[in-house]
């Protein structure tokens, strides 16, 4: 399960997707993400699907490690199914007993699952194809607007791009710990969901002193090499958009029309 995580991993290829400017994926991914919540329609879901597929086919990213990542969130999709399907009042279209499916709660049901796992892959295709550190840098730019509030934009983008690293570095560690704790007895899988609870806390301990133990060496190392945050700070490869980015932000204002003229008329 753990093996399945892909946020924060790069998968690295040659594209058109990850030669294009990371503040053009960024953006990308932010309005695919509203476009979803936009469109209430199967039409505009279809739309969604036709823009997603052809983004995932541009990244030569296999579909298969895309797909990979909704494992992990498996178990919160179907409680939001679930929840959506049974508590959602209207027409009834089957009861048993006290329970109740209705017709709204059919449609909210699956226009959930299909919201949260295009919402999955959509950001799979961003962090996929983009660097952590070409991801600091497109969120620097982005919020550099902020700066004018007094918003340490530097150091929140840093920290952005430091838990990012960290994701695949904790799961690796926490894939460690497991398999020591299994040699010496340890069982995760069997009893009930109390008991499977208590037989994480060995695994939670050390991985929370491995966590510490990493950060405190990052601090040191970031201030033994005189880090004094983003003022005066120069990029060794600034972000410059080309013409290929131009183009994407044209598709992606169509996209994004087509969206809001579906949730408006549709």
């Amino acid at each position: 399960m753990l093996r399945d995580i892909t946020l924060g991993q790069y998968y690295q290829t040659d594209s058109v997707i990850h030669k294009l400017d990371p503040r053009v994926k960024l953006i990308a991914t932010v309005c695919f993400i509203i476009s979803l919540f936009i469109v209430g329609s199967w039409v505009g879901y279809a739309v969604a699907a036709v823009f997603l597929a052809v983004s995932v086919k541009l990244s030569n990213v296999p579909f298969k490690f895309m797909v990979k990542g909704m494992r992990a969130i498996v178990f919160i999709l179907l409680i939001t199914v679930v929840f959506n399907l049974f508590l959602t009042p209207g027409e009834v279209l089957l009861s048993v007993w006290k329970i109740r499916i209705t017709k709204e709660g059919l449609r909210m049901a699956l226009q959930m699952a299909v919201r949260l796992s295009f919402l999955i892959i959509g950001s799979s295709v961003m962090t996929l194809t983009t660097t952590p550190n070409s991801l600091t840098d497109a969120m620097e730019k982005l919020m550099k607007p902020l700066k004018i509030f007094k918003v340490p934009v530097h150091e929140v983008a840093m920290m952005m791009s430091i838990a990012l690293r960290f994701i695949p570095i904790l799961l690796e560690e926490t894939d460690k710990i497991m398999k020591a704790q299994i040699a010496r007895g340890a069982d995760f899988e069997s009893g009930n969901l109390i008991k499977k609870a208590k037989a994480m806390v060995p695994l939670l301990v050390p991985l929370f002193i491995s966590a510490f133990r990493r950060a405190n060496d990052l601090a040191m190392a970031m201030e033994a090499r005189c880090y004094r945050g983003g003022e005066h700070r120069t990029k060794m490869k600034p972000l410059k958009y080309a013409a290929r980015d131009k183009a994407a932000y044209g598709i992606l204002a169509v996209y994004f029309g087509v969206c809001i003229a579906i949730g408006v008329f549709l």
